[in-house]
């Protein structure tokens, strides 16, 4: 666990108490210079006399680490998938070997659906979007020569996340990994997939019991891996502004520490266990601001609403991914210079791993080429510019710190407005009285979230804030070189990478082969008896492990459970 939090934050008590955190720590031997040689402080603060907080310092608004990147860099995480497991797995070799630092899967849309690769919805999407999954024995393929308790592994996708998750440990222990080594982190936020996504399989608690099944799994036997990754990501894709994406973002992670401590588990450990994934967009000091302000307001809910008392279980850890919606097919070089800038605000942010788009995504899967520059890019601004040798650079700023108070005001109003629709009195100030209603069972976040979700506020939401951009995009207002302004170029058509149709047609012979030669009595019972335990509240990740171990399907997986639990289809919105 980490040491226990101290709120004084005087002038000289915190420059000294941040110094000894700094002098404790693991610096990296590197050059911390400028590039003319002049030797730079860890960190900068006001002058003496000036009351400050420091890196490292609660509520971490200047990062969770007093060293910042001086401890260790970001982890260089390039998301990737397509085709095939085997195809899937050459380029994850490249980036490892080119210098990446982790691993993060993008699964195809009939895995990200729950179905299987011959099933008659998948016709024509096999392998196009991402990696096609649809047993343990392709993560075997995914995943070979590539040690799991070496290599840390993202994996992005929601609905059926449980089961996928339940095939990558069957595929770590085929590898004879040590599980308890595992780490990286697993999506399931299925808030945001009703917020923004729409890849949902059941209605909302469904889902939630199989999250907290997850949750009470990991906790106990693999304390390292992070099995909820919540998403900001999709909820800017999807048109948000960057308040939304903060606000609605941290409350669904609310949402989870309630599930979590509904569960009688104990926030000190399953707390850390929580990680976020944000957008970096192009507004580059916005975005700095926002990342500070998420830190800042999650330390304080976990303090005081859910009463996490080690900085552990207070720290917001969170991976960043670039804008995929700031990207152009018009003058698409020019998304390599976007990439850059957002990137950039994403280090300065303090963000623990990061991912860079290539220049084609907005075309295609990224070729090889495009995603080796995109990959450059996070190497050129860890080892050239210098931004890494100096923890929160920006602060101090007084349009950042104005901004990052703005951002966690506008966010504050946005989450009294979700207490109001699960029908509390609270608002975010009364944290005494949210925490006594979440030590009652009352969940008051979770009840105004699930509202939401019904009644289509959070679309809603989003949909006016896309409807207010484009307007501006129409009128001149706002400008995107290259669409709206600056039009004339001499750029020439780019290679991009296409999926075969072969690729689907040999997914499915696979598959039928696959199921050819497995004991079927032992893929139904074992079937069976997870769906029996669905039916108690008993916890089903031991027997959705066996029916991944016996080869069961992912689509025969999740088709079983909504047998069982029934599809959720949004209600019609107007």
């Amino acid at each position: 666990m980490g040491d226990m939090v101290s709120t004084d934050t005087t002038d000289a008590d915190a420059r000294s108490r941040w110094q000894r955190r700094y002098d404790a720590a693991r610096v990296r031997d590197a050059d911390f210079t400028t590039l003319s040689g002049v030797e730079v402080d860890p960190a900068y603060g006001p002058a003496d006399g000036d009351a400050s907080e420091w890196p490292g310092e609660f509520p971490f608004t200047r990062g969770l680490y007093a060293t910042g990147y001086r401890g260790r860099t970001w982890t260089i995480r390039q998301f990737a998938g397509f085709g095939n497991a085997q195809q899937t797995n050459e380029r994850y070799r490249m980036i490892l070997g080119r210098g990446g630092g982790g691993l993060s899967v993008a699964f195809d849309m009939p895995t990200l659906m729950g179905r299987d690769s011959d099933d008659s919805q998948s016709l024509g999407e096999v392998g196009h979007c991402g990696v096609a999954i649809d047993s343990a024995a392709d993560m075997d393929e995914l995943f070979d020569s590539i040690p799991l308790d070496e290599v840390t592994t993202s994996m992005t996708i929601s609905g059926p996340a449980v089961p996928v998750f339940c095939m990558y440990l069957v595929a770590a222990e085929r590898q004879s990994a040590d599980l308890s080594a595992l780490n990286g982190t697993l999506q399931t936020d299925i808030f945001k997939e009703y917020i923004a996504q729409k890849e949902w399989l059941f209605t909302p608690e469904p889902h939630l019991r199989l999250i907290g099944d997850l949750m009470e799994y990991c906790a106990h036997n693999i304390s390292a891996y992070k099995p909820l990754s919540v998403s900001g990501y999709h909820i800017r894709e999807a048109g948000s502004t960057a308040a939304q994406e903060l606000a609605f973002t941290l409350a669904d992670g609310f949402g989870y520490v309630e599930l979590g401590l509904s569960r009688g588990l104990d926030v000190e450990v399953f707390g850390p266990g929580l990680s976020f994934f944000f957008d970096a967009h192009v507004d580059f000091f916005e975005e700095i601001a926002k990342f500070r302000a998420a830190r800042r307001i999650w330390a304080r809910w976990m303090r005081d609403v859910y009463g996490a008392t080690t900085e552990k279980a207070q720290w917001l850890r969170f991976h960043t991914q670039t804008a995929g919606v700031s990207l152009t097919a018009q003058q698409p070089y020019n998304n390599v210079v976007r990439t850059g800038i957002e990137a950039l605000s994403a280090v300065l942010g303090g963000t623990n791993s990061l991912h860079t788009n290539a220049l084609d995504e907005t075309l295609a899967l990224p070729s090889e080429q495009a995603a080796e520059i995109a990959l450059r890019t996070q190497q050129v601004i860890m080892e050239e510019t210098g931004v890494v040798n100096v923890a929160d650079p920006l602060g101090g700023s007084w349009y950042v710190e104005a901004l990052t108070d703005r951002l966690e005001a506008e966010a504050n109003a946005i989450f009294d407005k979700i207490l109001a629709m699960g029908g509390s009195s609270l608002t975010h100030t009364d944290t005494e009285g949210l925490a006594a209603a979440t030590r009652a069972g009352d969940n008051p976040v979770t009840k105004g979230l699930l509202r939401g979700i019904e009644d289509g506020w959070f679309m809603a939401e989003i949909a006016e804030a896309a409807f207010q951009y484009q307007t501006a995009l129409e009128k001149g207002d706002k400008r995107i070189v290259g669409v709206n302004v600056h039009t004339d170029s001499i750029t020439s058509d780019l290679e991009i990478l296409r999926i075969s149709h072969e690729v689907e047609v040999e997914q499915v012979r696979a598959l039928s082969a696959r199921r050819a030669a497995r004991d079927e009595e032992a893929v139904a019972a074992a079937i069976q008896r997870m769906v029996d335990v669905g039916r108690t509240d008993g916890n089903m990740i031991e027997p959705m492990l066996d029916a991944c171990r016996v080869e069961a399907t992912l689509g025969e997986i999740c088709d079983a459970l909504r047998a069982e639990w029934g599809e959720y289809r949004e209600p019609a919105r107007f």
